[in-house]
């Protein structure tokens, strides 16, 4: 076989593969057992080698980017407990905190609150070969300030004119922009939130707001159609992940995140550690150090 064929065969490979995705699916609509199967387990050998698999797919996005000095935004936004925390998490474990970053902003200052609503975002905005994951969005005005009366009907329906023209420029500045909505059941998002109520390793997760939102899930269900019915277009579409079984979902996001940045994988040079140093009388002198107990 020819160097040609050989790597013509190895670029065939390396191409991530097509996965079905849920973007046409209404959160609310339901979905077929032949699109999605979230009651059926999905066991950790599985998920876990099929995770490797699509982390060792986003290092090598990463490395497109770095060279190509493409610039990536992914919005994340969704039902409380809908596991944007989780699918973030895996998408960042193992790439570059340098190439990734994650930006979750606090409730805004009283100068954030004077300035243009979406300006505190911009600067967060990717530059060439960067990849920013926003864990909520300016999208904010859409959902939790409209609902909990943090903004007014008219702040909120000027955003939702404002944001289509605003992603416009984005996109013809070159940025990539991909948005999520996770979504869960009513009945799901219960469970979830129950049991975070005597989980030490999950109360923080449960907040007063946390307890206000549940009580207005179809509050939140009327913002999000509104916001889809404004926001979802050509150039930057809404893209629905139902996210009752947490693993599928984050594989399935992961998979489609992939399916939607134009990555090529790089030749990489081959790698050999080199020689270590000889100790030349070197010896390691007995100091009075403080060492960690090891109970374990």
């Amino acid at each position: 076989m020819s160097k040609k064929s050989k790597k013509s065969k190895k670029s065939k490979e390396s191409e991530p593969r097509e996965h079905t995705t849920t973007d046409d699916v209404s959160p609310d609509a339901p979905v077929s057992d032949e699109v999605h199967d979230s009651d059926r387990k999905l066991k950790r050998k599985a998920y876990e080698a099929e995770l490797a698999h699509l982390q060792g797919e986003l290092v090598a996005m990463q490395e497109w980017v770095k060279a190509s000095g493409a610039k990536v935004c992914i919005v994340f936004e969704g039902r409380d407990t809908a596991g944007k925390g989780g699918v973030i998490k895996r998408i960042v474990e193992r790439v570059s905190p340098r190439t990734f970053r994650v930006v979750a902003l606090p409730a805004p200052t009283e100068r954030e609150k004077s300035q243009m609503y979406i300006q505190r975002y911009i600067s967060h905005f990717p530059a060439a070969g960067e990849v920013v994951i926003f864990d909520r969005s300016w999208y904010n005005r859409a959902g939790v300030e409209r609902v909990m009366g943090f903004c007014t009907p008219e702040e909120t329906d000027r955003f939702l004119q404002m944001a289509p023209a605003v992603e416009r420029a984005m996109v013809d500045s070159g940025i990539l922009l991909l948005k999520y909505w996770l979504d869960v059941s009513a009945e799901e998002q219960t469970r979830r939130l129950e049991s975070r109520i005597d989980d030490p390793r999950k109360i923080w997760k449960l907040s007063d707001m946390d307890l206000l939102s549940y009580s207005k899930w179809y509050d939140y269900s009327k913002a999000r159609d509104d916001m889809f019915r404004a926001t979802d277009t050509s150039w930057a579409p809404w893209f629905v992940a139902n996210t009752e079984n947490k693993k599928r979902g984050r594989l399935n996001i992961i998979s489609h995140l992939l399916s939607q940045v134009p990555y090529e994988q790089l030749d990489r040079p081959a790698v050999k550690l080199p020689r270590r140093q000889a100790a030349r009388g070197y010896v390691e002198p007995d100091l009075p150090l403080r060492h960690i107990p090891e109970p374990y």
